[in-house]
Parts: C-alpha cells; structure tokens; sequence
C-alpha cells in the first residue's frame, strides 16, 4: 500500500465496539513478536504488531480495557469480546504497538521483522527470510 502523510488507516475488534483509526505510514516497524506474554494475551503463537506513536493512536469507538501485564507494559483490549489491540511500554516512551490483525486491511502490510526470537517456539516457521532481533525471554 502506498499511501501520503494524510492518509490514515482503520480497525476494530471482533464485535466491532472498539474501533480506531491511524496515520500511514507506520513510523515503525510491522514485527512477529515470540515472546511468551504475547502469546499468552493473545493464545496464539506469534503476535505481529505494527509500531506508531501513541499520540497518533485514534480510537473511534468504545475505549480499551487497559491491564497492566508487566513492570513496564501495559496491554488494550475490547472489553466485551476480547481482542488484543495495544501495547506500551515503558522501555518505548511515546510508542504504541498495535495488533496487525486488527486492522480493516492486515493483508497490506507484510511483516518487516521478527522480535524475542529467544522465545520462538522451536516447530513454528514463520517467515523465515525476515531479520530477527532475540530479545532477552525474561523481559517479555
């Protein structure tokens, strides 16, 4: 997708009550994330996420359920069916990943990059040409 500074993309959770909206493009890169808490919030294997600053973030709907899932992350979901939609940290001031899946259109976007590859589940091959950065497993 091409798009100019102007151009803003949306989505929403699986009911629909969260809705939001986001500039493009991403300041960010779009990342499958390994680690262990994202897979628990999300009970899947991977989680792939695209990074924009939280100033930008625009919800259009019914704010996000907010829990704090570490000493430095906090994590937004729809209240009433539970879709994952953001993440913030501490470690990234300023930053909000958002749940590629969310998006109206996540076939647009093709990850950039794999994250926590520490923690990879050892039979998942998922895009195995991209860069990967290990992480430290105890800090997911």
């Amino acid at each position: 997708m091409t798009g100019t500074p102007d151009t803003h993309l949306t989505g929403r959770c699986l009911c629909g009550e969260v809705t939001y909206r986001v500039p493009y493009p991403f300041v960010g890169e779009v990342a499958h994330c390994h680690c262990s808490m994202c897979r628990r919030a999300a009970g899947s294997v991977v989680v792939t996420w695209f990074t924009i600053r939280t100033k930008d973030f625009e919800l259009t709907g019914k704010p996000l359920k907010l829990y704090k899932s570490s000493e430095h992350g906090e994590r937004g979901n729809c209240g009433t069916c539970g879709t994952p939609i953001t993440f913030t940290s501490t470690k990234f001031p300023g930053m909000t990943d958002v749940t590629l899946g969310s998006l109206d259109h996540p076939e647009d976007f093709p990850a950039d990059m794999h994250i926590y590859t520490a923690s990879r589940l050892p039979w998942l091959v998922l895009d195995a040409h991209l860069p990967g950065r290990a992480g430290d497993p105890d800090e997911d």
